[in-house]
């Protein structure tokens, strides 16, 4: 456990910050990935590093990979690949502000940051349409081994790989169906949070129930509301040993398995997605060993 980022395993905080930067031409960007190693502890800020900047340090990730572009009858999903994701947790706004700027200091002039998108948790880890998110979370042992590399050696045990999707509501589309039918969306009751057994098979736990999959697709979701003024939604993150998990989710979603479409995309749509390699941690620092660098 002493290698592993461990605000990955943490309850959600009151609130976050997720950090995209893009990586700028002709810099070599190992020095600021070393200040950044030294800068952080994976406790309160979590670091994710794309296949860009792995591909520029002539490094390989076994298991990292390019988002899937996904196209279905009604259904888009983008991939907005970038360099480096941070989530940044807190619970005093001004306190991220001053962090991100820090951060943003300490990654130029080798990266560029090009989103900001600031979350907080509503309620018991609610979504904003008032529904219980994660709950088929694994918990404890069940979770260390669904999330971390484990077997693959140092400067690979410890390490987890990071699903990012920025989801967009239509909050008031979602408003105005019946209570029944926000229900058979989601597949589970709002008011209990217990599953509907006869629930539509586009209702969004079936299309993901984890063990229904071959092997089963078991993630672990860290998922926030976001808002900013004029419009607001659901950015999900999903960690896990492989990708596999979760994109065998997404696929099914979209309907690529069966054709059936999953009832979220009736009021939500994706607007950005990723996927990065979240890297252990050694003596209080990230290591980056397997990126071919060492830690001063």
């Amino acid at each position: 456990m002493n290698t592993i980022q461990t605000g990955i395993l943490k309850p959600l905080p009151p609130l976050a910050r997720y950090l995209v930067f893009a990586l700028n031409q002709n810099v070599n960007p190992a020095e600021a990935l070393q200040a950044l190693a030294k800068e952080t502890d994976g406790s309160e800020t979590i670091v994710g590093l794309g296949l860009s900047v792995v591909q520029k340090l002539d490094a390989h990730i076994d298991g990292l990979r390019p988002f899937p572009t996904i196209v279905n009858a009604g259904v888009d999903i983008p991939a907005t690949p970038a360099a480096i994701w941070l989530w940044l947790r807190g619970d005093d706004r001004g306190e991220l502000l001053h962090r991100t700027r820090r951060l943003r200091k300490l990654l130029s002039p080798a990266f560029t940051l090009t989103n900001v998108v600031d979350a907080f948790r509503y309620g018991a880890a609610l979504d904003l349409t008032g529904y219980e998110d994660g709950t088929e979370n694994p918990v404890d042992e069940e979770a260390v081994a669904v999330t971390f590399v484990a077997g693959q050696g140092e400067g690979m045990d410890g390490s987890s790989f990071v699903a990012a999707q920025q989801w967009l509501h239509d909050l008031d589309f979602f408003e105005s169906l019946p209570p029944k039918t926000q229900d058979n969306v989601f597949g589970r009751r709002r008011s209990d949070n217990e599953e509907i057994e006869d629930a539509p098979l586009s209702a969004h736990v079936k299309r993901t129930a984890q063990e229904d999959f071959e092997p089963e697709a078991f993630v672990l979701r860290r998922s926030m509301p976001w808002a900013d003024s004029w419009q607001e939604g659901f950015f999900f993150v999903a960690f896990g040993h492989s990708l596999y998990a979760y994109e065998a989710q997404l696929k099914r979603m979209a309907g690529l398995d069966d054709g059936i479409v999953d009832a979220l995309f009736t009021y939500s749509r994706p607007v950005t997605g990723a996927y990065f390699w979240c890297p252990p941690v050694k003596d209080g620092q990230l290591d980056l060993r397997a990126l071919g660098l060492e830690n001063d």
